[in-house]
């Protein structure tokens, strides 16, 4: 596969995901998006990072549609990496809604948990538009999986 496949591929499952409130419960399999082909960021290692996007687990497959796990590589949605225990709306290179800019939240167990429940409900305004993980065993693991993105 070329790398334009790849991409169109990966744009077409992300638009899919932004407007589909079925897919918050999906199986991973209905839900995985092909794997990327990973740049290398200037400030950590390239094989650091792509082992961060392959130990994923299954539950994290429909975030990575819009989002990367590579530092300072935002897409739809702005980069994972290192997000927990830093303030919402505060990636640099991204530009966030207001209201998530506004929200004052910072990115710990219990908001993280809340906030995948239902992001449009914890920040009004978000420009997230997924439906949330309606399931706490799949939500704990995308939580334990974020706190490895270092």
């Amino acid at each position: 596969m070329n790398t334009r496949t790849i991409f169109a591929s990966v744009l077409v499952l992300a638009l899919a995901a932004c407007g589909g409130a079925k897919q918050a419960d999906a199986p991973a399999s209905e839900s995985a998006a092909p794997a990327a082909v990973p740049e290398t960021p200037a400030a950590a290692p390239a094989a650091t990072q792509v082992a961060a996007a392959d130990a994923a687990p299954a539950a994290f497959a429909i975030c990575k549609s819009c989002h990367s796990v590579e530092q300072g590589k935002s897409m739809i949605g702005p980069s994972l990496f290192g997000i927990v225990g830093t303030k919402a709306g505060d990636v640099p290179g991204y530009t966030f809604s207001a209201a998530m800019k506004a929200s004052g939240l910072t990115w710990d167990d219990a908001t993280l948990d809340e906030y995948l429940t239902s992001p449009m409900k914890k920040v009004p305004g978000t420009r997230m538009t997924y439906a949330g993980q309606a399931d706490p065993a799949r939500r704990a693991e995308i939580i334990a999986y974020l706190k490895t993105l270092k």
